[in-house]
């Protein structure tokens, strides 16, 4: 899912919080929409970075109900695989899950802070690392973001492609597939093409010829 955001403008950054999130709300709503359920189950339409948990609708079926596999990715607090699953959850989709993983959350105050979590959704912290980096170390940030800057996205874009990202997203979930390449391609022969009568005659006059010019050089030597 991650490799089809550039369809909705997001370019570069796809490994990063943000993205993850972005890739959980197409999943969730790619489902949802698959299973005819996308109309009664929004999710969280405004991202605010807050706890939320999907409703079932009465007199309707109830919420998808499914579950974090985490597998081997990290599960340490503000890992990706959270992201995801916030994405998921706004998108949608009713995950068991609790606000201790998000970024935001203080374990030694057992308090959580949305405005840093929705911070991360929307990608801020990585705005906020460019411009400390640009004023830093204009080399380092070069290396770093040469492919934001190659496209032309800065710091103060950052916040508005994620929005722009979650609206397209919500507009159109479905799949895309690949059109098909209309060059042809050129395949490869692995045997040797068959000779037509023509070539095969000249080939063996062109033998006869040779043959009987090495039978004159010998006689003459």
């Amino acid at each position: 899912y991650s490799h089809e955001l550039p369809q909705y403008g997001i370019k570069v950054g796809l490994t990063n919080y943000a993205a993850a999130y972005c890739t959980g709300l197409l999943l969730a709503r790619r489902l949802l929409q698959r299973l005819g359920l996308d109309s009664l189950y929004s999710g969280a339409t405004e991202v605010t970075g807050d706890e939320y948990n999907v409703e079932p609708v009465d007199n309707g079926p109830g919420a998808f109900r499914c579950y974090l596999d985490v597998g081997l990715a990290r599960t340490t607090t503000g890992a990706r695989v959270f992201g995801a699953m916030k994405g998921a959850v706004d998108g949608g989709l009713n995950v068991p899950h609790s606000i201790k993983r998000f970024p935001g959350y203080d374990a030694e105050s057992k308090k959580f802070n949305a405005e840093v979590h929705r911070a991360h959704i929307f990608g801020l912290h990585v705005a906020e690392y460019m411009r400390n980096l640009e004023q830093e170390d204009e080399d380092s940030f070069k290396r770093q973001f040469g492919k934001y800057i190659k496209l032309g996205v800065n710091a103060d874009a950052i916040e508005t492609t994620y929005k722009k990202a979650h609206e397209a997203i919500r507009a159109d979930p479905s799949h895309k597939k690949k059109e098909a390449s209309k060059d042809k391609v050129k395949q490869k022969r692995w045997n040797k093409r068959k000779l037509t009568l023509a070539e095969r005659k000249n080939r063996i006059k062109q033998k006869k010829e040779s043959y009987i010019k090495k039978l004159k050089a010998q006689a003459e030597a």
